[in-house]
């Protein structure tokens, strides 16, 4: 006969896992509801400067570096060209204004010339000729109007002698008629060769005027040919020093190439280049200052030139006050160019945190100095020195500046006592 076995009750060996399972799903969950989240980054206080947020006047100026050159570069450049026959003066050497720097030779140039002078000669001689034609003309002219009116006094004296003897019945009217038409004969001729000698007036005055101005033009043409040779000796346009001077003797120059610099020292700039961040805000104007020698020097922003090279774009800045002693091209000097008035306001050092936040965030302590969390804060102007801070940070709290790179990526900094 069979025995009934009665159940046991309770938790068995084999409900184990299911219970210890369940009890830390619960766990986590409660955790990831309940439970802080934010990672956490120990260190010793010791390790970290703090640096208070401070209420202050913020002075808005930049710092850059500029090299001195001088207030003016002269381009010398060959108004002819032509090979390079001698150099006179050297690279470095204070010329004043028409100082002879270089001697061309162009062989063009002189037959040029030559052709020019011939055809010249020709033109006058040509001029001359034509003058003596004109003169012979015009006393033949003359010698014949002379004959003409000579005929017509004859002509009148016949017609008149014969008016009188037809008048008397002494000749016949045929006689009267012929000595008549003689005499109006005699006197168109008399009026065609005075028209005929007025416009030949008119028209060697104008052909001699038309030659005169013509033989002008090639004077004038002379003339410009000849200053073309003196342009074959290079001069100095200004009072300076001759910068460089890039030729070879023997070289061929081309009209216009650039050769050499000449700068002028009477004054000076200070050319600097400036991150391209600043481009809207840099404007003609703009005071700057640099110290020099323990004596402080002003500057004024003179030009801003609008193009970008490298993220950078090209300021000149010129002396408003007294200039530094023995001060020489390719000096370097650092400026503080200011970029509007002091004002209060928030302001934190300067640090390497920036790197790492983009200056969108920064670690600030707790009041009671344990830890410091993660804050969002938005930075405004900035100079060498600190940055203007306009949202996120109160005076008097206190903020790690330094190197983020062992906790950037954690949201709390806990400090260990």
């Amino acid at each position: 006969m069979d025995i009934q076995l009665e159940k046991k009750k309770g938790i068995r060996a084999k409900h184990l896992p299911f219970i210890i399972g369940g009890t830390l799903l619960l766990g986590l969950i409660g955790w990831m509801i309940f439970g802080n989240h934010q990672s956490t980054f120990r260190m010793d206080s010791e390790d970290i400067v703090f640096y208070p947020v401070k209420q202050e006047t913020f002075n808005d100026f930049i710092r850059v570096d500029g090299q001195v050159q001088p207030i003016t570069v002269i381009q010398i450049t060959p108004q002819e060209g032509g090979i390079v026959e001698e150099i006179l003066v050297e690279e470095g050497t204070m010329v004043k204004k028409g100082d002879p720097l270089i001697r061309l030779s162009n062989s063009n140039l002189d037959l040029s010339i030559l052709s020019s002078e011939a055809e010249l000669a020709e033109k006058q001689n040509f001029l001359r000729n034509t003058q003596v034609a004109m003169e012979q003309d015009k006393l033949n002219n003359r010698t014949e109007k002379l004959q003409l009116d000579l005929d017509v006094r004859r002509k009148k004296r016949a017609f008149l002698n014969q008016k009188s003897l037809y008048d008397e019945k002494l000749i016949a009217k045929e006689e009267y008629l012929q000595a008549s038409e003689d005499y109006e004969l005699a006197k168109e001729k008399q009026l065609l060769v005075t028209e005929r000698l007025r416009q030949d007036s008119i028209y060697r005055s104008v052909q001699v005027d038309q030659m005169e101005e013509s033989l002008h033009n090639m004077r004038q043409n002379m003339v410009l040919i000849r200053k073309r040779v003196d342009n074959l000796v290079i001069k100095s346009p200004i009072d300076g020093e001759l910068g460089f001077l890039d030729i070879i003797l023997g070289q061929n120059l081309n009209m216009g190439h650039k050769i050499g610099l000449i700068n002028d020292l009477s004054d000076y700039k200070i050319e600097a280049h400036i991150d391209e961040h600043y481009i809207d805000r840099v404007k003609g104007g703009l005071q700057g200052s640099f110290e020099r020698q323990n004596q402080n020097h002003s500057l004024k922003v003179r030009k801003v030139y609008p193009e970008v090279r490298d993220s950078k774009f090209k300021t000149d800045f010129v002396f408003t006050g007294e200039r530094p002693e023995n001060i020489r091209s390719g000096q370097t000097y650092y400026i503080n160019l200011e970029m509007g008035q002091p004002s209060q306001s928030i302001v934190i050092p300067k640090g390497s945190f920036f790197q790492a936040t983009g200056g969108s965030w920064i670690f600030v302590v707790d009041k009671d100095g344990k830890q410091a969390h993660k804050r969002t804060i938005k930075i405004g102007r900035q100079n060498p020195h600190s940055y203007e801070i306009l949202e996120g940070l109160d005076a008097g709290e206190q903020v790690i500046v330094t190197n983020y790179d062992l906790f950037k990526e954690n949201e709390v900094i806990k400090f260990n006592n």
